[in-house]
């Protein structure tokens, strides 16, 4: 089968692909053909050695890669979920080693869920990682109550798109931070109230927030915990709360920490109904073939995408 394999961390250019064995599952594994993949913040971070390449860096061959949709080509032993011919997706393995840039991939039934028939085999891609992460950001720890003042930044990306609608089912008022360019795309998805971070005076701010997602991290931290009540929540995706930021909020009462999403076939259950019932709805803004996975990553990399990047094989 073919795959794309990191030899060793570096740009695009380290993105080899090439042609090997096909998979055999484990027992509580499912083998899928993959119909499409989507491509995170995480994907080029690992690629240029950052994000979890740590992790992954003895793994040969190293294939990067979580999130998936597709069929189910063959099931081990002792799976009882899935069969042969079901359209499943899912964030599979993470933050391990997901190997989804391939044609073909081996993934614990537990990571996944099956695919709602309403929705395209790209929308299913889009909403894996980002979806698990706003979801058990907002519903697993912040615990999103109705009537809520929250905030959710960069919120026209692909955790914050999700995010959004997600907080306002669970009957959250939502605040959205974008460039003026994505104002209506905000709006759109649901929010009540825009932000637009390139003029926005935070020393100005009145308002305060019972939860902010922060999803850029840097000193928009510190921004986040000048504007979070007292006995709010404020947690953090990209970067881990420094001793110095963690005891600011510390200071005003705030619990501030970050997260790191897991793979969850229950969640991934959960979001299949969000999905199927149209209470989400992910937004692909660009799809590649497979053959162009450099193109979507230099794409990526730019930290301007609107919604999802998607790759189809």
């Amino acid at each position: 089968m073919r795959a794309i394999i990191l030899n060793e961390p570096g740009d695009v250019n380290q993105l080899h692909y090439t042609e090997i064995p096909q998979p055999e599952p484990l027992e509580n594994e499912v083998l899928i053909k993959v119909k499409a993949i989507s491509i995170n913040p995480v994907d080029v971070k690992t690629r240029a050695g950052k994000g979890v390449y740590g992790r992954l860096k003895e793994e040969s061959p190293l294939i990067i890669g979580w999130d998936i949709s597709g069929v189910v080509e063959k099931t081990g032993s002792k799976v009882t979920q899935f069969k042969k011919g079901d359209a499943v997706f899912g964030m599979v393995n993470f933050p391990g080693h997901g190997k989804a840039y391939a044609e073909y991939v081996a993934a614990p039934e537990t990571h996944l869920a099956l695919k709602p028939a309403n929705v395209s085999f790209e929308e299913a891609a889009a909403a894996t990682l980002v979806a698990l992460t706003a979801y058990q950001a907002l519903v697993h720890h912040a615990k999103v109550q109705a009537g809520q003042n929250i905030l959710v930044h960069a919120a026209s990306g692909g955790v914050g798109h999700i995010a959004i609608q997600i907080a306002k089912y669970l009957g959250a008022a939502v605040t959205g931070t974008s460039s003026l360019k994505n104002k209506e795309f905000v709006l759109g998805l649901g929010a009540d109230k825009h932000i637009d971070y390139n003029t926005y005076d935070w020393n100005s701010h009145q308002d305060s927030f019972d939860f902010i997602l922060d999803t850029i991290g840097g000193d928009n931290i510190d921004k986040s915990i000048e504007v979070t009540k007292k006995g709010g929540t404020l947690i953090s995706i990209p970067t881990g709360l420094n001793e110095k930021v963690a005891e600011k909020a510390k200071m005003k009462g705030i619990e501030g920490y970050f997260i790191l999403v897991q793979s969850n076939g229950e969640d991934m259950k959960a979001i299949a109904d969000l999905l199927e019932k149209e209470i989400i709805k992910p937004f692909v803004s660009e799809t590649f073939p497979f053959d162009k996975m450099k193109e979507a990553h230099l794409q990526q990399e730019t930290g301007r995408t609107k919604g999802k990047i998607i790759i189809t094989l």
